[in-house]
């Protein structure tokens, strides 16, 4: 447990945020029985969870280092999180994008003030050439998820799930390259040791899933994991330290098909008014459509993680 993120970690990174980061609320999703409530993340100001753990981690840096600027790669939530951070504390960006990339959360970036390299939507081109260019520029790499503090930023979420709602029962995460389930599953564990956390991942990139059923973290090729409209999640494997936290805290992961993905992105919009990206509504599909794969409990939340939807995709759900 010591090679975990703590408590204390978590707490730490909360206290960097505050003025910057929104604490977004748990909005309850209508006429759920039993009680569901959505921690809209999709409010924070670049649309997603994200800024949580590149803010926490580029602002924890010390000046002289984080004056010479940042360097990640990601599909583009992470993206734009580490864009905004460098914009608000006046550094340089550069940002590593696979080509593959949602148009709108390339264009966010640009226009935070970002600069923007395309790369091949494999994995080892992103983090190849983010690696280059930190070293070539001395540029300070600030992974996407497999990263303690990263994940300390992300746990904040958990944090504040667990103040504003002490007696939840089961949380719901999506599951990407698993930051974010790592640093929520080790805060709501931790707070309140009685409660669930489930993963949720889309059927079409269950990486995680898979690997938590083989004991160790299995890859699945970008071809696999492009074929799921939820791009936010398409990374091919879980990251090492986020594995260690999943096998250490999480309960179970399930998994939602494209159509589930898609209803939800329309139920949400139509009858929570909270717009939801694929990525970020599955935790909530996992409640509205795979009930009988979860804990009975009488309060659910769902972490909906980023709302940076591409437009034709939101038209075509909700019409």
């Amino acid at each position: 447990m010591s090679d975990l993120v703590s408590l204390a970690e978590i707490e730490e990174a909360a206290g960097r945020l505050p003025g910057v980061v929104v604490r977004t609320p748990l909005v309850p999703f209508p006429l759920s029985d039993p009680a569901l409530l959505v921690k809209a993340e999709s409010l924070q100001p670049i649309g997603a969870f994200k800024v949580r753990g590149a803010y926490a981690t580029i602002a924890g840096l010390p000046e002289d280092v984080r004056k010479r600027g940042v360097v990640t790669h990601s599909s583009g939530n992470h993206a734009q999180a580490v864009a905004f951070t460098a914009r608000a504390l006046g550094i340089r960006a550069v940002l590593v994008v696979p080509n593959t990339a949602p148009q709108v959360k390339v264009d966010a970036c640009v226009a935070l003030g970002a600069e923007v390299l395309y790369v091949e939507p494999t994995m080892e081109a992103r983090e190849t050439t983010a690696a280059r260019l930190a070293e070539a520029h001395g540029l300070t790499l600030v992974p996407p998820y497999d990263d303690r503090r990263i994940v300390a930023g992300q746990g904040t979420a958990g944090l504040e799930i667990v103040q504003d709602r002490p007696d939840v029962d089961v949380v719901l995460v999506p599951i990407g390259g698993g930051g974010l389930i790592s640093g929520v599953a080790a805060a709501v564990k931790r707070l309140r040791p009685e409660a669930k956390v489930i993963g949720v991942e889309p059927q079409l990139a269950a990486d995680a899933r898979a690997s938590l059923l083989a004991g160790r973290p299995v890859s699945w090729t970008a071809a696999q994991t492009a074929r799921t409209s939820a791009d936010a999640l398409r990374a091919q494997r879980v990251g090492d330290i986020p594995f260690a936290h999943i096998r250490a805290f999480v309960d179970d992961i399930v998994t939602v098909s494209e159509e589930e993905i898609r209803l939800t992105v329309r139920r949400l919009a139509r009858e929570a008014r909270l717009i939801a990206e694929p990525g970020g509504a599955v935790a909530t599909a996992a409640y509205l459509y795979r009930g009988d794969e979860l804990p009975s409990a009488r309060t659910y939340v769902s972490v909906l993680s980023g709302g940076n939807v591409d437009p034709a995709y939101l038209a075509e759900a909700i019409a």
